[in-house]
C-alpha cells in the first residue's frame, strides 16, 4: 500500500473519481432500501447519490483536460489510511440508523481525504475544487445526523455521543477484534500440534506462549504500519497497534494457560487439553458476540464462521501433531 502524500496529482484525481463513483452507488443502494418505508430519506439519499455523480463528472472533466481519458487503476484499497467500504450487497440489510452511521463515517473520511489532497495539490483550480467538495461532504454528514430525529420516534440525537462511539469502534474495537481473532485462531495449530506431538504440558505451554507473544508483536506492528489514521480518522497508529498486539497475545495465551498443569498429575495432558478446548469455545463465542454488537454481523452467521475457522485450524494442528 502507498501513502496519499506519495501519489502524483494525476493519481490523486483518479482516486477521487473512483471514490465518488463508489460512494454514489452506496447512496443509491441506501435510497432503494428506504424507498418503501422512508420515502423522504430515500429522496435524500437519491440527492446525495446524484451529487456524488456530479462530483465525479466535475473531477473527470478536469482530469481529461490535464491528463487525457485513461484513468490509472488506483482505488481506496490501494492507499494507506482508507477504511474498506462494506460490499454493496451487505448494505442492503442495514437499518436506517445504521445507514446514518455509515454515511457519517464515509463523509468524515471523505472530508479528511479532500482536505489532505487540497493541502498537497499544486494546481490552484484543482485545490479549490477539493476545498469545495470537502464543504459539500460536511453538509452530507450533517444531513445524515438528522435522519434519526425525522424517522426514529422523534428522539433527539446526541451527536457528541455518536461521534465518540464511532471513534471508539474505529480506534479500539476494530483493531482489538482483529487481534483477538488472530490470537485465538492462529495459535491453535502450533499449540495443539506441539501438545499432541509431545504429550507434554510443559512443551505445549512453551510453544503456546512463544506463538502468542510472537503473534502479538507481529500483529501490533502490522496494525501500526497499515494506517496512519490521517484519512480514516482511526487515531494514533501506535495506540491501535498496542490494542491489537495485546488482544492478539491475550487470545493466544487464554487457551495456553491450561498447560500450566504439571505433567506429574494423573491424566495431566488430557485434562489440560479439555480445559483448553472449552476456553477456545468461549473465545470464539466472544468474537461472534463482538462482531454482532459492533459490526452488524448476524450472530448465528458469525458463530458459524468463527467456529468453522477455529475447527479447521485446530484440526490441522491435531493432525500434524499426531502424525
Amino acid at each position: 500500500m502507498t501513502s496519499l502524500k506519495d501519489l502524483s496529482e494525476k493519481e490523486v484525481l483518479a482516486l477521487a473519481i473512483n471514490s465518488e463513483e463508489e460512494d454514489s452507488r452506496i447512496y443509491q443502494t441506501f435510497a432503494d432500501r428506504c424507498r418503501e418505508n422512508f420515502p423522504s430519506s430515500a429522496g435524500m439519499f437519491d440527492e446525495m447519490a446524484e451529487e456524488e455523480r456530479d462530483h465525479r463528472d466535475s473531477l473527470y472533466r478536469i482530469y481529461k483536460e490535464r491528463f487525457g481519458q485513461h484513468l490509472p487503476p488506483i482505488r481506496r484499497e490501494d492507499v494507506q489510511g482508507f477504511l474498506r467500504r462494506k460490499p454493496i450487497w451487505r448494505t442492503k440489510h442495514l437499518s436506517l440508523d445504521r445507514m446514518r452511521q455509515e454515511v457519517a463515517i464515509m463523509e468524515m473520511e471523505t472530508v479528511k481525504f479532500y482536505t489532505t489532497a487540497a493541502e498537497q495539490c499544486m494546481d490552484v483550480s484543482v485545490r479549490q475544487l477539493f476545498v469545495q467538495l470537502a464543504e459539500v461532504e460536511k453538509h452530507h454528514e450533517k444531513r445524515a445526523a438528522e435522519l434519526r430525529d425525522e424517522h426514529l420516534g422523534g428522539e433527539k440525537l446526541d451527536e457528541e455521543k455518536m461521534v465518540q462511539h464511532r471513534i471508539f469502534v474505529l480506534q479500539y474495537v476494530q483493531p482489538g477484534l482483529t487481534g483477538l481473532i488472530d490470537g485465538s485462531v492462529s495459535t491453535l495449530a502450533p499449540l495443539f500440534a506441539a501438545a499432541f506431538a509431545t504429550q507434554s504440558n510443559k512443551d505445549a505451554l512453551l510453544v503456546g506462549l512463544a506463538a502468542s507473544i510472537g503473534a502479538g508483536i507481529s500483529m501490533g506492528i502490522s496494525e501500526a504500519m497499515a494506517d496512519d489514521g490521517k484519512i480514516s480518522g482511526r487515531g494514533s497508529p501506535w495506540l491501535r497497534g498496542i490494542v491489537c498486539g495485546l488482544m492478539t497475545t491475550l487470545g493466544g495465551v487464554g487457551h495456553t494457560l491450561p498447560y500450566l498443569i504439571p505433567d506429574s498429575w494423573d491424566n495431566a495432558f488430557m485434562l489440560a487439553t479439555a480445559i483448553a478446548a472449552v476456553i477456545v469455545a468461549v473465545e470464539l463465542l466472544a468474537i461472534a458476540w463482538v462482531r454482532t454488537k459492533y459490526m452488524e454481523t448476524p450472530f448465528l452467521s458469525s458463530v458459524f464462521q468463527v467456529i468453522l475457522g477455529g475447527a479447521l485450524v485446530l484440526g490441522v494442528g491435531a493432525l500434524i501433531g499426531s502424525a
